[in-house]
């Protein structure tokens, strides 16, 4: 191997060292959660009273979710309602916490 050969045979393993240690941290699955988004903060179509993203008007809005990595909707720890009933993330929308 001459050395022009060497020189880019070494910079592409390079290329690829450095974009198999940054594709998982990117690619890493997502899911919707519901109930768990701060108010404005939503993803798209979030169910009545809201048109796409960041129109809750709510926080924790039971209809209006975000993406989480998969796996953690509902381990993501929430403050409880005022009447002190805990709060969860939940993968399907929720009828708590819907504005008027």
């Amino acid at each position: 191997m001459n050395t022009f050969t060497k020189t880019a045979f070494i910079a592409g393993a390079f290329v690829t060292a450095i974009a198999a240690n940054t594709v998982p941290a990117a690619a890493q699955a997502q899911e919707k959660c519901f109930g768990v988004a701060l108010a404005g903060e939503n993803g798209c179509a979030a169910g009545p009273g809201t048109t796409c993203a960041g129109t809750s008007t709510v926080d924790y809005q039971g209809n209006a979710w975000t993406l989480v990595e998969a796996g953690t909707c509902t381990d993501i720890e929430l403050p409880a309602m005022a009447d002190g009933t805990a709060r969860m993330g939940s993968l399907e929308a929720l009828e708590r916490d819907i504005p008027a």
